[in-house]
């Protein structure tokens, strides 16, 4: 599975972060008038009807965007407002926490006994110098990362070049305008989880990981631009095939990242809507494209769900 698209699309709240993500303050440039009648295409968000009056707002989010990508389609901004809690990956604060940098940069360091060049291909630390020498970087601490940091160190230096930004994203975004207005907001993970999905990877694993996001640079701009625009009009079957085409391929990925991730979701959530209440969810887009996404399991435990264009009964 092309590992840029994934990685931005499954959104993990550490990628980014743990290369210094600051939290955004809602009513900043990007967000002035963002949420207009005509905005931008229909968007990634789907209703799901529980009994009692439940019902929860499945909005796909990504984690990093550029200012012209507003405005949003104004399904988000109804979601928000007609939900009274926030539900996102990660406790509100989580990604912005000195606790995230120290316990990614504690866990994604070599001791100094130890390198990167010593755990990947000759061929994998040329093209790490190569890539180091075209950002103007110095190779010799990079050679200190292990390969899952270095791989998201890199994804995160790709995104600023396009002028992508973590704090523009949509959940950034909300979360601040959450705590503004005194919304409850709560998380499905803890930050601790997040980080021990990378560190669960193996060696091979790892070198696999850093070395299709070496591949994938050259492409980076060109694929964000094409998941973006799918991402922006909802186009359910096009985000599954743009993210989920060689997704066979890397089946044990796939579970730790995804699936088995939507699965330990569903339960609370599902709790939710049984207790009656209206809740926004921000998760990562492919949460809710595959075959075993949000939408899917749903729909799997009854439970009636519907793009956000059709739903008039708000």
């Amino acid at each position: 599975m092309p590992i840029y698209r994934f990685l931005l699309a499954l959104a993990l709240c550490v990628c980014l972060p743990a290369c210094g993500r600051e939290p955004v303050e809602a009513g900043g440039k990007a967000r002035e008038g963002a949420f207009v009648a005509d905005g931008g295409g229909d968007g990634c968000v789907w209703v799901v009807d529980g009994p009692n009056g439940g019902r929860l707002y499945l909005c796909g989010a990504i984690h990093t965007l550029r200012e012209k990508d507003y405005p949003l389609a104004p399904a988000y901004e109804a979601a928000y407002a007609n939900s009274k809690k926030l539900v996102l990956e990660l406790p509100p604060g989580a990604t912005s926490s000195p606790e995230l940098g120290n316990r990614m940069s504690h866990l994604g360091i070599y001791p100094k006994e130890d390198s990167l060049e010593a755990h990947v291909s000759h061929e994998t630390w040329e093209e790490v110098k190569k890539w180091a020498t075209s950002h103007k970087f110095n190779a010799a601490p990079l050679n200190r990362l292990r390969p899952w940091f270095l791989a998201l160190m890199i994804t995160s230096t790709e995104y600023e070049a396009l002028d992508a930004k973590s704090e523009l994203g949509v959940d950034s975004y909300y979360e601040a305008r959450a705590k503004k207005d005194g919304k409850p907001a709560e998380g499905l993970e803890t930050l601790e989880m997040q980080i021990k999905l990378f560190t669960t990877l193996n060696e091979k694993q790892q070198s696999e990981f850093l070395e299709q996001t070496l591949a994938e640079v050259s492409t980076a701009k060109q694929e964000f631009e094409k998941m973006i625009k799918a991402w922006k009009y909802g186009r359910l079957d096009e985000l599954k095939d743009m993210l989920f085409r060689e997704a066979d391929n890397h089946p044990e990925l796939t579970n730790l990242f995804l699936t088995d991730r939507n699965e330990a979701w569903m339960d609370p959530l599902e709790a939710m809507l049984k207790r009656g209440e209206k809740v926004m969810v921000l998760v990562g887009t492919a949460h809710l494209v595959s075959e075993k996404g949000l939408i899917e399991l749903m729909r799997k435990r009854g439970y009636k769900v519907r793009h956000y264009k059709e739903v008039t009964d708000f």
